[in-house]
Formats: structure tokens, sequence, C-alpha cells
């Protein structure tokens, strides 16, 4: 018998999520049923995604019902099978476990992967769900050519990163935006940003009008509110407007802030358009190939800011919007 503890969605958060929205609890694991294998849970993913998905409405995932473990990446190993057709104990799997620290499943939705070839949080980073955001982001929907003048919000996070270094690969100039001087140092001198905007002490608007002087191509959002703003009064004819996130209006108790320089788009014939990483889950296998690739040649580089203890999920939760973190936020739960 096995002991879990599991992080459970007790309400629905109205603004910040606070120490009532979860609670943690224990329960006891013991058979498994025909074709089940039990996985033992290493790490999960922390996304700015999740605040969404406890809010009760319509959107293109389903929301976590109450009294459900909260929903997560996760990678783990398989301790123990039951007549799984497909896995092994042994085996080295990702999939949606939620932060938990065991979990009992058929796999229908989980994969194996190699962790001769990765770490285990490179395969919920840049080989994962995040790196797949990125990639099909930029290059699907943004749609970046050789020469583009890309802008990317939240770009020292863990998509943005990727992005950016994506977008350098295509031959674009990329200007990143992020808080702080630690950040923006980083952005340029490690990730080999053209330039970048310190939002907390610069001015956005200008700043961008200097660092982009004839204007975007494609600008990649992640933050949305007044930055969104700001980049829509610099966009070029045919601008194309990724819209991944808006981690800035995740947490609003009033009305969520829409853009009023929308007509921009009218002017510059440009398009916005939504990223949801799931419409390109027939191609996730292509993408992890490629950036595996560009990873081994140095091309792209991976970093994930790693805490420890599912007692500590709040705690490590808070930093996707307190901006207290460096590269993709993951939790060890063992």
């Amino acid at each position: 018998m096995f002991m879990n503890k599991r992080l459970i969605l007790k309400k629905r958060p109205i603004g910040f999520p606070d120490e009532n929205t979860w609670a943690l609890e224990e329960e006891a694991i013991n058979n498994l049923n025909d074709g089940e294998v039990l996985v033992q849970q290493h790490y999960v993913s922390l996304d700015p995604a999740m605040r969404g998905w406890m809010n009760e409405g319509k959107s293109y995932i389903e929301p976590i019902n109450l009294d459900d473990v909260m929903r997560a990446g996760s990678i783990g190993k398989v301790i123990k099978s039951n007549n799984h057709p497909k896995l092994n104990v042994g085996d080295c799997i990702a999939g949606w476990g939620g932060v938990q620290q065991y979990v009992v499943t058929e796999a229908q939705n989980w994969h194996k992967v190699d962790e001769t070839l990765a770490s285990m949080p490179l395969y919920l980073s840049t080989l994962g769900m995040t790196g797949m955001t990125a990639y099909f982001g930029i290059l699907e929907v943004g749609k970046i050519k050789e020469g583009n003048v890309v802008l990317v919000s939240g770009a020292a996070g863990a998509v943005g990163s990727i992005v950016g270094q994506i977008a350098k690969i295509k031959g674009c100039t990329v200007i990143g935006i992020a808080g702080g001087k630690e950040k923006c140092d980083y952005l340029v001198d490690e990730l080999g940003f053209d330039g970048s905007i310190d939002y907390k002490t610069e001015n956005v608007m200008l700043s961008i009008r200097e660092k982009c002087p004839k204007g975007i191509d494609v600008f990649f959002d992640n933050v949305g509110g007044d930055m969104l703003d700001a980049a829509l009064v610099h966009i070029r004819k045919h601008a194309r407007i990724v819209i991944c996130g808006a981690i800035s209006q995740y947490n609003n108790t009033a009305r969520i802030k829409g853009p009023s320089n929308y007509l921009s788009l009218l002017v510059n014939r440009a398009t916005m358009q939504g990223m949801v990483v799931f419409d390109y889950a027939d191609r996730y296998a292509e993408a992890a190939k490629q950036m595996s690739y560009w990873i081994q040649q140095g091309k792209l580089k991976s970093k994930e800011d790693i805490y420890e203890g599912i007692e500590n999920f709040q705690e490590t939760y808070n930093r996707l919007f307190t901006g207290a973190k460096h590269g993709k936020l993951v939790l060890k739960v063992l």
C-alpha cells in the first residue's frame, strides 16, 4: 500500500488564489485494476494557465472540478503494473498526472520518454508543453520570416525565452520585454536577444519605439493589458500578433482589460490570433526532434527553476505571478 499526498481544489478563487483555494490530502492506494499502472511522480509543471483552469466557465479546456486533484503536467516512473499492454515497471512517462505524488492510470494520454537523453524537468520544459507552445506559436501562428522584427513579452519566462531563441535561429531581430535588470541582461547576454526592455524601470511605449524604430512584424504576447496596447501602436503592415497568454489579467477582480489600440490591426492589415498548444498535438514529436537537435547544437538553451516539496505548492505557484523565478517553474513532489 502507498500513501499518496495530493493537492485538491477546494474553491474557485476570486482574484489571486489564497490558502483556502487548495487542501493537501492523503489517500491510500491499494490494488490496481487490470490494465492499470501505478506512477510515482517526480516532478509537476507549474504554468500560468493553471489560473484559468480553476475558473468556472467556457474555455479551451474544461475547468477543474471542485474536490479534484489540481491539474498539472507531470513526469514520473512506473513502479507497478497490472497487465498494462504497453508500459513496464521502470518506464519513465510524462502526462497529466496533476499535483500529487502517485497516479493510478491506464495511461492513455501519457507517453514514454528517455531520461538517458534528457533530464525529467527538461521534458516538462523545452521538450514538453512549454517548448511545444513556443515552437508552434512562433512558427505556425507568428509565421516568422528571416529579417522580421520580433517583440516578445514575458521574454524571460518559460515560453518567451524559447520563442525568442527560435526567432533568432530563424534569422530574426528579437527584442524581449522582462522585469528587472537581471532578467534583461540574461536575455541579451545568455540567450542572444538583440535587445531588451525592462518594464519595471522603462516606459514600454517609448522603449519599443527606440528598440524597434522600423516597427514590429511579430508580437508574441504572454502578458496582455497595457503591454499589448503598447505593441499594437508599433506594428508594421501585415504584422502578426500571437496571443499566447495574458498573465497581467489572470487575477483580475474587475473586468479584463482589452486592447484599446485594436484599430491598428485594421490600418496595418494585421492579424491577432490566439494560440492553444493542444491544437498541434499530432505534431509534438516533430517539434521535440527539432528542438532536441538545436539543444545538441548549442543553439537553444533551457532553464528550469526547480523547487521541492508538494507542501510548498502554493508558495511556488505564487512565483508565476510575482516574477520570482527564472525560466520554467517546476515542483519536485517527492
